[in-house]
């Protein structure tokens, strides 16, 4: 199981895990109830891993999540695609209408202030998770955006970069990996010439490279861009520009540590805590919600990829408890509550990652409702007999089993 973006083969992955958690090829096979021999020709790719029930096995031996060892993000099966209308936003992509010179219907064009201030409410609409009513409002703002930039391309650049950015964004959350690609490469074509526009639209791009397990090319795209519109002097820089470049910092980080690269991971995110510093918390240039706290969260999630779920649940408990913490979107509070739940599985603590996981919910409740991922961690818990029975509820209601 190998791709050409330099993704490790799954023998290789679980090697190189198994020796970060200091386990010999006998003790790490008797823990599994299998022979040496079958973790050696496992190591070595000669015998497959083809069961996810054996995969699911190892993640738990060596305490990470199966979608670390597979190197990429895995929706359970049957979970993908659950809002309604994503069939309508993969139309409005596939539409090329403008492009091939149809005119627009009577009324149909829009003007650029509306179009700006429809691209608000529907980041507004991300940012509290309201991942259905958003779907609905896609499909019109594509179109809009289009016709915009097809009448006025400088002018209407801007406006259409953001849209297949937020599609993008959307469609990640959602497990729609294929789609989120070709949103993501929409806007970077748009964008093409206007380097902060390059920048923001990378954001997404990176984002889908990562949970598609592509996490090299996801972390050097990332910091060419990030670099590219890097301040020479970070005390002079504006703060819209540092928000930017240090989300990609970011998510390069992110990428390395899902590459299980430690040291890179450390190092991308000092730097991107160097930039937040100058930024301060209470801010969302270019829809980043970029500062100190976004920064300390991005640890958290980082450390959960390295396997660390002890220093992961460590961090996100004193960075949860800072007043800038309240300040952040719904969404990115539940997104990393979720993540939080994760650590706490991992650490062994399923009383506190039922916690985290309702506390999710209550936040926003679209991220526990529509993502896989969300319903990645409450599979397990609604089997745990010591979850909080909220939670078998919450499962029981999501039809979760």
């Amino acid at each position: 199981m190998v791709d050409g973006s330099g993704l490790l083969p799954v023998g290789r992955r679980v090697a190189y895990w198994r020796g970060r958690r200091r386990l010999s090829q006998q003790v790490f096979a008797d823990r599994l109830g299998k022979s040496k021999s079958w973790v050696d020709k496992v190591e070595r790719g000669v015998r497959t891993l083809d069961k996810v029930s054996i995969l699911q096995d190892i993640a738990v031996v060596l305490r990470i999540d199966t979608s670390v060892l597979l190197g990429r993000d895995v929706p359970p099966a049957g979970m993908a695609g659950q809002v309604e209308g994503v069939g309508r936003v993969r139309e409005a992509l596939s539409t090329y209408d403008i492009v091939v010179g149809r005119p627009a219907a009577p009324g149909q064009a829009l003007s650029a202030e509306r179009l700006a201030r429809d691209v608000s409410l529907a980041w507004a609409t991300f940012q509290h998770a309201r991942y259905p009513q958003l779907t609905g409002m896609l499909p019109g703002l594509l179109a809009g955006a289009q016709r915009a930039h097809a009448a006025d391309p400088a002018a209407g650049r801007v406006v259409l970069v953001q849209a297949y950015r937020l599609t993008a964004s959307l469609l990640v959350k959602l497990g729609e990996l294929e789609l989120a690609w070709w949103a993501a490469d929409r806007a970077m074509t748009t964008a093409a010439g206007d380097v902060l526009a390059v920048a923001a639209a990378t954001v997404p791009l990176v984002q889908v490279l990562r949970a598609s397990g592509r996490a090299r090319t996801a972390r050097s795209t990332a910091l060419a861009a990030a670099y590219r519109i890097a301040p020479p002097d970070l005390d002079a820089a504006p703060a819209p520009l540092l928000s930017l470049c240090g989300t990609l910092v970011v998510q390069a980080a992110l990428a390395a540590a899902r590459d299980g690269d430690d040291r890179a991971t450390a190092d991308l995110l000092d730097e991107a805590a160097a930039m937040a510093a100058r930024v301060g918390d209470e801010h969302d240039h270019h829809r980043t919600a970029f500062g100190p706290v976004a920064v300390d969260l991005a640890r958290v999630a980082a450390a959960l990829d390295l396997g660390d779920a002890g220093d992961a649940v460590a961090r996100h408990e004193k960075t949860t408890t800072c007043d800038a913490w309240r300040w952040l979107p719904a969404e990115h509070r539940a997104a990393h509550l979720l993540d939080a739940a994760r650590a706490y599985l991992h650490a062994g603590d399923p009383v506190s990652a039922g916690r985290a996981l309702l506390a999710a919910e209550r936040a926003a409740p679209g991220e526990v409702r529509h993502r896989p991922a969300a319903h990645a961690v409450l599979t397990p818990l609604a089997h745990d007999p010591y979850a909080p029975a909220t939670v078998i509820q919450l499962a029981t209601a999501l039809k979760v089993s």
